[in-house]
């Protein structure tokens, strides 16, 4: 049976985007994140990877 989180990871917000360019801030709303210590699972694809590389002064990641 394959791994259901296989392909998945875990982005936490953990500071805030106060004081950051507004497309960091964009960047943080478009993978689901808007407040501190807020978690989302997305899919592991390249575009997703790019986001949170903008943005990996603001969050952590781990596999899900």
């Amino acid at each position: 049976m394959a791994n259901e989180n296989a392909g998945r990871v875990k982005v936490t917000q953990v500071a805030s985007p106060i004081g950051r360019r507004g497309d960091q801030r964009a960047t943080l709303i478009g993978l689901g994140l808007n407040k501190l210590h807020r978690t989302r699972e997305l899919e592991d694809t390249p575009a997703v990877r790019g986001m949170i590389r903008k943005v990996s002064h603001l969050v952590t990641v781990e596999p899900a």
